[in-house]
């Protein structure tokens, strides 16, 4: 056997933290509570001189959640050991708060990115460098969040099930050009117990991240399998071309995730050392350490500019309902910040544990291990509810701190008398133009009947308005323009409308009280007929069978969709695999690899069955429009038109069967058309920076699905058009097909269409995604369009402020 020569492996042990998928998530906080204190101990047998032989030995804190854990229930002398662990570096902090998913906002991030940044400050360490594990990509804000926060390296352990890393190779550094032109050096590597599968933790390791005839199925890696092992992958290294006389290794004190710390490496690493040391040098380090030597060929590194998205994001399609609980809480949460930044009326308490919950529900554990293979199993129902409840206890602190705001801002709260008077506001900063809605008790509707008007207390001016009645109540609803910061007190008031209809003989309405005839004097701005709903802005045609075949910008005479597409307007494309027996609920799942669905999928498109006109007045019109689709007992679309700028609403409804195969359901959105820098381009928000699709991306990085941010949009020459998505984070590029799938900058790109659809849900995976999508959902969509949405980032902000809404409420 040939030997490599000249070698050092850095060898980096840490403790994956994976919060759900093995233990309630508590039991996991305890766990990794326990495993500093236990880190400290082997470090203070060490320093005592008791083990000599553990002498080197390093920790790295993966994540930095188990710490501040620690630091919550540590005495003040174990603070101090710790912080004195890190400033020797025997113990190494990594700039990650926990291994997320792309749900995560923004300014969520910066806020526990800060929390790192500041106990680094505080015990005189400084914080440069982060690890993942796990997670397989990250959006494009992520590294510019990173590198604001002060964190310059990063080592990713991708798990390539279901998944890739970019640049089609991993063991290679590359610089991470961020949105602003910064660089974060990142070391794309192995995954996280390959060192264990070569044997460097004794007896602990297998052939998960290595296949070979090797049997470790008795004993784990012997010393003499590791020697062919880690021999044989130096010498692949070397063939594959590999630059460097270094590689880190990472590995885990327990061939499990959330593992403990094991300083019985040490026997391997001394005993290594002492036979092959002088041509393979093992080194336990840290981050720090490790990047150290990297730098040191800084100059010979490529750069690399763009989005890296998540193939994991996926799971977010896995609990639709409280991704959609959990998105509307991080909105709240965001308003609450800007409208209390100095925590006057909401406790700085408050707002680290909603914090707290939020990242922990945008983790990226979906479930318990067996979630799929024994879904009625008590144990993972509970640690299915557990996950649930952090996007809803995040949902009823942000709400209970918005309302506590709005309490202190003058909310007039149930009581009798109460005058029908609103104060609206902005706070963002920028430009609101959008509807607000004033919600009110259902006995007011006696007051208004007969007629009323919505006013501006300051100015006087009057605005259109519309009132609909709802479950135990009627809103009213005005369209409003709110400048950064601006609010405004508007107020209702009853007016009568004299009537001069006492027979209908000049109208064309027969006295069944049915409308089928075109009247040619119609002025309306809103009409509505079995098969068009038509505005000054749009005019939108059905076809029974087909759904949405036409919508047309009346400005420009422009059809908005695309005409290569594969479905209408939100139409719905279902699609299952089916298990032969429920003995392959799992394998079947497994063989799909990088794609989400089987070969031998059915397929099934909704059809239009029925259309209803729902509500038209003076500002809005809506129509229903049923479907037939498999998988779903019901599937609707509430569509809404306004009469006073080009924008629709449609609301996706449906009753999804409980459904145990592998299955998906995607909405077609076909605007825009293929992707072309400089042409027709397709951006989305990923952490608030806005991103081309398939254009700003690492190369060989997914193509195929991505999580946005707010919503996506279209641009090209003179018009542009807006999607915005509040409640599904998910939208799927790729082919519906099961087929071998194209990664960035593949030949096969130019002809790839790239339709667009949502994602709104999925059950794919073969562990720990929700095994059954069943039950009711509603899904918003807001579509604008025309010569304003030209600049993606305004286009994008458009977005962002429709999902938010106009804050609107009562006052006294």
């Amino acid at each position: 056997m040939t030997k490599a020569a000249n070698w050092t492996i850095y060898a980096i042990q840490h403790s994956h933290t994976d919060v759900g998928y093995t233990e309630r998530q508590e039991k996991i906080r305890q766990y990794h509570v326990d495993f500093i204190r236990q880190a400290l101990g082997i470090i203070r047998e060490i320093r005592s001189g008791n083990r000599p032989d553990w002498k080197g030995y390093k920790w790295v804190c993966e994540t930095f959640w188990p710490i501040e854990s620690f630091l919550a229930k540590a005495t003040e002398t174990e603070r101090k050991e710790l912080a004195e662990a890190f400033r020797r570096g025997d113990f190494g902090l990594s700039g990650t708060y926990l291994n997320m998913s792309e749900l995560v906002g923004k300014e969520l991030l910066d806020a526990m990115l800060g929390r790192i940044r500041d106990y680094a400050q505080s015990i005189d360490v400084k914080l440069e460098s982060a690890m993942t594990a796990d997670i397989t990509g990250f959006s494009w804000g992520y590294g510019q969040s990173l590198h604001d926060n002060g964190i310059r390296n990063m080592i990713t352990c991708i798990h390539t099930h279901h998944s890739m890393f970019p640049l089609r190779k991993k063991q290679t550094p590359f610089w991470w050009e961020t949105p602003k032109g910064d660089r974060i050096l990142i070391w794309n590597g192995e995954h996280y117990v390959f060192g264990n599968d070569l044997g460097i933790q004794p007896g602990l390791g297998g052939n998960y991240t290595i296949r070979d005839e090797m049997d470790t199925s008795k004993g784990g890696v012997t010393f003499e399998m590791a020697e062919i092992r880690i021999n044989r992958y130096l010498e692949r290294l070397k063939k594959d071309g590999f630059p460097y006389p270094f590689v880190p290794v990472m590995l885990s004190g327990l061939p499990t995730d959330n593992g403990s710390p094991n300083p019985q490496m040490m026997e391997f690493v001394n005993k290594w050392n002492e036979k092959h040391g002088d041509d393979i040098r093992i080194q336990p380090a840290t981050l720090d350490d490790f990047f150290a030597e990297v730098r040191k060929y800084s100059d010979d590194i490529p750069v690399h500019r763009g989005d890296w998205p998540d193939w994991w994001t996926d799971g977010t399609g896995s609990t639709p309902m409280h991704v959609q609980v959990f998105r509307e809480a991080q909105r709240v949460y965001e308003k609450v910040r800007r409208l209390d930044p100095a925590c006057e009326i909401v406790p700085q308490a408050t707002i680290k544990q909603m914090e707290y919950d939020l990242m922990l529900f945008a983790e990226h554990t979906w479930g318990y291990h067996s979630s799929v293979s024994e879904p009625w199993n008590p144990f993972v129902q509970e640690l299915g509810v557990r996950k649930d409840a952090f996007a809803a206890n995040a949902s009823t602190l942000a709400h209970t701190a918005l309302y506590d705001i709005l309490e202190a801002k003058g909310d007039s709260l149930l009581a009798p008398d109460r005058p029908m008077r609103f104060n609206i506001s902005n706070p963002y900063s920028f430009v609101q133009e959008d509807y607000a809605h004033f919600i009110m008790e259902s006995w007011h509707l006696d007051e208004i009947r007969g007629g009323f008007e919505v006013f501006d207390e300051a100015s006087g001016d009057v605005y259109p308005s519309q009132l609909r009645v709802a479950h135990r109540g009627v809103i009213v609803t005005v369209p409003v323009t709110l400048q950064p910061g601006e609010e405004r007190t508007l107020r209702i008031r009853a007016v009568a409308m004299p009537s001069d209809r006492t027979a209908f003989n000049v109208d064309l309405l027969g006295s069944d009280r049915i409308t089928d005839i075109a009247d040619p004097n119609d002025n309306s701005a809103l009409k509505v007929t079995y098969t068009s709903l038509e505005t000054p802005f749009v005019r939108m045609e059905w076809r029974l069978g087909d759904g949405i075949v036409s919508w047309m910008d009346k400005k420009t005479g422009k059809e908005m969709l695309r005409p290569d597409r594969n479905h209408h307007a939100f139409t719905p494309v279902y699609d299952v695999t089916k298990a032969a027996k429920v003995e392959e609920m799992n394998d079947i799942r497994r063989k799909m690899g990088r794609n989400r669905k089987g070969p031998d999928a059915h397929i099934s498109v909704g059809k239009l069955t029925k259309a209803e006109v729902v509500d038209k007045g003076e500002l809005y019109a809506s129509v229903r429009l049923t479907y037939e689709v498999d998988g779903c007992q019901h599937y609707s679309l509430l569509v809404t038109a306004y009469a006073d700028k080009p924008r629709m609403d449609v609301a996706v409804r449906m009753h999804k069967n409980s459904v145990w195969d592998p299955e998906n359901i995607y909405v077609s959105i076909p605007f825009g058309g293929p992707i072309e820098a400089g042409k027709q381009e397709l951006w989305v928000d990923k952490l608030q920076v806005p991103t081309r699709l398939r254009i700003d991306q690492l190369p060989g990085s997914l193509i195929d699905y991505y999580c946005l941010g707010e919503g996506a949009v279209y641009t090209e020459a003179n018009s542009g058009v807006a999607i915005a998505m509040p409640d599904t984070p998910l939208i799927q590029l790729g082919s519906l097909k099961h087929e071998f799938r194209l990664l960035q900058d593949d030949e096969g790109m130019k002809d790839d269409p790239a339709h667009l659809y949502a994602w709104p849900m999925n059950n794919y995976w073969e562990t720990n995604f929700r095994a059954t999508l069943g039950g009711f959902y509603e899904f918003r969509y807001f579509v604008a369009w025309g010569d304003g949405f030209l600049q993606p980032e305004a286009a994008l902000e458009t977005c962002r402020s429709m999902n938010a809404g106009v804050l609107a409420w009562r006052i006294k």
